[in-house]
């Protein structure tokens, strides 16, 4: 059994991601969740508040101080572009959600966080984002069927490589699952 997810309240002026929202009744309702640079904590209180345990990590102390006032969230302040990944995070996950963040040297690590049948919820900007706005550096977008090689080996639910509007924005987006080994 899925998640109830009820509509959780804007903070901080960010409505939680229409990417996630769809995805997060895939997780059980008791998951252990996992929010990767999850900032104040627009999607850890999505799980959260629908009863799952979420550790939330980011890079600011002050995003981080806001999250954890959250019920149900846990935090951690950590630089994972310029520091080996956090020990208090090898544990393994029933979701990884990771929304507007590229840093490719983190792809292992999200991975290999996933129980097995765990969902990897993944959005950012991509390739023709340059043409429109910020971000514009080529290693902070996502290359064309980028998302889909990193998770090559995961069942892929869905993915998405489009334009959207409102806010206008190219982005990448993909919900795969970590298959479930079987024995024998």
């Amino acid at each position: 059994m899925g998640l109830l997810l009820s509509a959780a309240p804007i903070h901080a002026g960010l409505s939680p991601s229409e990417w996630v929202l769809r995805w997060a009744p895939l997780a059980p309702a008791d998951a252990q969740v996992l929010d990767v640079a999850g900032g104040s904590g627009r999607h850890a209180r999505v799980f959260a508040q629908a009863g799952c345990e979420v550790s939330l990590v980011d890079i600011s102390p002050e995003a981080v101080a806001q999250a954890a006032l959250i019920p149900g969230v846990h935090t951690l302040q950590a630089d994972l572009e310029n520091a080996a990944w956090p020990t208090a995070l090898n544990a393994l996950f029933d979701v990884v959600v990771v929304t507007n963040y590229l840093w490719r040297a983190l792809f292992p690590h999200l991975l290999a966080a996933l129980k097995p049948g765990g969902l990897f919820i993944y959005e950012t900007f991509a390739r023709g984002q340059e043409t429109i706005g910020r971000p514009s550096r080529p290693e902070f977008l996502l290359e064309r069927g980028e998302l889909l090689r990193v998770c090559a080996g995961l069942h892929v639910l869905a993915y998405e490589d489009l334009r959207l509007s409102g806010p206008d924005r190219f982005v990448q987006r993909i919900c795969a699952r970590q298959p479930v080994k079987m024995s024998g």
